[in-house]
């Protein structure tokens, strides 16, 4: 079972762009209350399918070729926070926009932490294979519709309550889709880079044309 907490405060303030948050005691119990409401509502919940390579459905655009080369497996996975999370951030963003901005942020942790579990669980259930970073849909020159077939795939509408809108944006909105190559030699070490950093919007390195480095 996944599930996630404690919630990493210094993540969720680089989500928030953190030279614009001040961080003092009235910050830090707002963080805490606000941990305290995000795991007390969210719903973890997770699929996953190991397939054979090649898998023609999978492959469009030559950065998930690049991403899966020398692999014999490729694992689909989505996650979800539940719609609680969104009920949640809805209620909040009437009531007082700056918890609510506080809650997303915490939102976001506590799913990227949910797949970084899986990372975890799929290492201990492949353990003699290597495995590459997750990757997703709308990633470099990844296509998005492509939200489409992995939840097909996974039959995660039935199964968990994950779904798409017409612009491929994943319902509910704090979770994931992406897909790991698995390898019987070590993949080359590769920068994952702006384009797959869930930071890339709020990035205070991009914004000031610099990269952290990742």
């Amino acid at each position: 079972m996944i599930t996630p907490g404690p919630l990493d405060h210094a993540e969720a303030v680089r989500y928030l762009g953190d030279a614009r948050v001040e961080m003092n005691d009235a910050m830090e119990q707002l963080l805490a209350d606000c941990e305290e409401q995000v795991l007390s509502v969210a719903e973890p919940k997770f699929l996953y399918k190991v397939l054979d390579l090649p898998c023609e459905k999978l492959m469009a655009g030559e950065d998930i070729a690049m991403h899966l080369e020398g692999c014999t497996k490729a694992v689909l996975f989505c996650a979800t926070l539940g719609t609680g999370i969104d009920r949640m951030l809805r209620v909040e963003q009437v009531k007082d926009m700056s918890r609510a901005v506080v809650l997303d942020a915490l939102a976001s942790v506590a799913i990227e932490q949910v797949c970084r579990q899986f990372d975890t669980f799929l290492a201990d259930k492949f353990p003699d294979l290597f495995q590459t970073f997750r990757f997703s849909p709308g990633y470099g020159d990844y296509p998005i519709d492509l939200q489409k077939v992995f939840l097909t795939e996974l039959d995660a509408p039935k199964k968990i309550g994950l779904t798409t809108n017409d612009n491929f944006l994943l319902i509910p909105t704090k979770s994931v889709t992406a897909i790991t190559g698995l390898s019987e030699t070590e993949p080359p070490k590769r920068r994952r880079g702006c384009a797959s950093c869930n930071l890339r919007g709020s990035c205070n390195y991009r914004q000031r044309g610099d990269h952290c480095g990742s």
